[in-house]
Formats: C-alpha cells, structure tokens, sequence
C-alpha cells in the first residue's frame, strides 16, 4: 500500500471524498457546534495549490491547523508532488481525521499518516520543535478555518500570559447573548502567521471578507501587523455561495514571509462565476476553466486589469487604513460627454430650474415645521 496510488483510477486525483463528506456534513455542521467542518471546494483549493507553489519546489512542509477532509494540502501536495513534500495536520474532529487520513493512504502520502493528529489547534497545538523546545514552523501552510463558533470555555486561557506571543493581536471577546458568533478565525489567523518560517514561510488562508476592511479591532491589528512586516503578497475576493457550507462571503489572503515583495495584488473575482441550484434549493456559485486560469495567471503575473485586479505597494494600503479590499484601489473614471453651446444651455436651464424648484419647496417646508412648532404647548396633568 506504500507505494501504490490510485490516481489512475480517479481523474480527480486528491480528496476523493469531498463530494461524499460535503452531503454527510450537511446536518452535523447544523446540529453541531464544536469546529463544525468546513469543505473547500476544489476551484478553490487549486487556486490556492497553483498561486501558491513555484516550480521544483522540494523537500518541503505543508502544514493546516484546521485540516478537514485535506482538500487543501492534497491539492497542494499534488502540485510539489506527494513525494516533496511531508503534511502535518490538526483537526478537532476526530471523523474529520479518519476520512483524511483515508484520502493520505489514497494519494501515495502514507508517509505523513504519523502527522494527523486529533486535537485543539489554539489550546493545544501537537506539531513541536523539540530541539528549539516550541512549535514547528513551516514551509507551506493552507487552512479554510471555522469563520464563527463559540469558545468561551477556553477564552480566558487563550488570553493568558501564555499564549501572549502566539495570540499577539488579542483574543475575541464573548459576546453577551450569541456565543456561537465568536470568530475564531482570527485566531487561526495568528496561530498560522506565527507558524510560517522565518524568511521563506507561504500561507494562503480562507477568511470572511468583511476582513478585508474591518476598521478597528483585532482585524485591522492582524492586517496592520501583515503590512508592516510586508508579508501581504495578495487577495482574491471570492464570489458568493462559492462554498456549500457558508454563505458568507469569502476571500483568499496570501502570505509571503520572504520580504521579496514591495507590492500586492488585490483581486475582485465576485462577479465571477455561474449560479446553480443544488437540491433543488440551495444556490451554489461554479467558477469556469477559463475563469479559474483568469484569476491564477492574472495574480501571478501581477498584472492590473479594469475592475478585476490592481497592484499596489504597501504603502498606499497604510494610506487607506490598511485595507485589503481591491474596490478601493480601482481608478474612478468619469466620462465625458460632448456637448454643442446649445445643449450645454439646455442642460443648465434645466438643472437651474430643477434646483429652484427644490428651494422653493424646502422653503415651503420649513414655515410649516415653524408654524407647527408655535401650536406645541406645555400641558401639566
């Protein structure tokens, strides 16, 4: 079994369980809360695999600390080639394990079995370094973490001196009556930008696009600390219903911690895609092969196009409060219209008149409010 792999077998050649999983999920991540799972869709994880990794990349780590199923780091694997690389995974869904571990035996990668482990990535992170006695650092780290669940219980630990370092941003307060609405992936967000290797670590990680623009808090602090350690290499802003099990508006963040960019590329892939029905209910957005190539070959070759994608360097992202929202980079273009002297004085006429029509009306207003103003009395019971 080491050696044999069934990718003559399934054209698919990485998760093949993410159709079967995705409908088996369909009520636990309703009825359950604790990190209900998150399927990736394989546009996505493809996306991911090939703006991610260089060509000859070898001998390297892939690392997700909210695996799933592994749709990710299989699509990643796949992309260095699974004997390249050697994946390390945590999952608190013990289920979630098993049916990686399964798709591990099925794509020639029964090396990494000894490195999924069952556990709390935030309280108890089991991938270590003993010889520098902390946590191991990677070369690859890809993750679609839960975006909202509740852990209250283990809030204030998480906020403690010890985890200072790790959670350097802060930890999400509970909220006073939904719970189950505290983000967490900000926290997966931390825990992935602290475990990226110095100087040569990549991340691409799944979070809600409201992200992207959150004005204060723990948001703009993790972005803020991504700018000015010039790590951002890129975004792309996903279209909705992209993933069968949010409808949350989803983004892509891409991470480089070599220091060799001095810009970004922020992408708009929203209006992409056709809408389908799934079950005859739910709506479910598919991207195109040729969109799919659109948004990879325009973010690799860094290339600005009208209302889809610009390059930015980081210091116009600080100009804009460290947003990382592509709409408020692309060129407002006003079009002109040519006019002959007549219609120009036409044009004018016409708003002149318009204009004093409005006056006159709002002036009519305000004696109204005054003289109804003058009626109100003080009355005593």
């Amino acid at each position: 079994m080491v050696t044999f792999s069934f990718s003559e077998v399934f054209s698919q050649k990485y998760d093949f369980f993410a159709t079967i999983f995705e409908y088996l999920i369909k009520d636990y991540n309703k009825d359950f809360g604790k990190y209900a799972e998150y399927y990736t869709p394989h546009s996505i994880a493809s996306i991911i695999a090939r703006i991610m990794v260089p060509k000859g990349t070898q001998n390297v780590t892939v690392y997700d600390p909210a695996a799933g199923t592994g749709t990710l780091v299989l699509a990643l694997a796949h992309e260095i080639g699974e004997n390249n690389c050697t994946i390390y995974t945590q999952d608190i869904s013990q289920k979630s394990n098993e049916f990686l571990r399964l798709n591990l035996i099925l794509n020639n990668l029964v090396h990494s079995l000894g490195h999924v482990v069952h556990g709390d990535t935030l309280l108890s992170p089991q991938h270590l370094n003993h010889q520098k006695n902390g946590l191991m650092k990677f070369d690859y780290i890809v993750s679609n973490p839960p975006f909202n669940v509740d852990f209250s219980d283990n809030r204030d630990t998480l906020a403690g001196d010890n985890y200072k370092e790790r959670f350097w941003a802060g930890v999400p307060n509970v909220p006073n009556k939904k719970k189950d609405s505290m983000a967490i992936y900000q926290m997966f967000l931390q825990h992935i930008i602290f475990s990226m290797k110095e100087n040569s670590g990549r991340a691409a990680i799944v979070v809600p696009t409201g992200f992207l623009t959150a004005a204060t808090g723990i948001p703009k602090r993790i972005r803020e600390y991504i700018v000015k350690e010039r790590m951002l290499r890129g975004v792309v802003s996903m279209p909705s219903n992209i993933f069968a099990t949010t409808g949350t508006n989803v983004s892509v963040i891409f991470l480089d911690n070599s220091k060799k960019y001095d810009k970004a590329i922020l992408m708009d892939a929203s209006k992409l895609g056709t809408k389908v029905k799934v079950d005859g209910k739910n709506q479910r957005t598919i991207l195109s092969f040729e969109e799919i190539e659109n948004i990879i070959n325009t973010f690799n070759n860094l290339e600005n196009k009208e209302d889809f994608s610009v390059v930015v360097d980081y210091d116009k992202i600080e100009q804009k409060k460290y947003s990382f929202s592509a709409g408020q980079y692309f060129e407002v273009k006003i079009k002109y219209i040519e006019l002959t002297q007549e219609e120009f004085k036409t044009k004018m006429t016409e708003y002149t008149e318009k204009l004093t029509e409005l006056f006159a009306e709002g002036n009519v207003l305000q004696k109204e409010i005054l003289e109804q103003l003058k009626k109100v009395k003080f009355e005593t019971k």
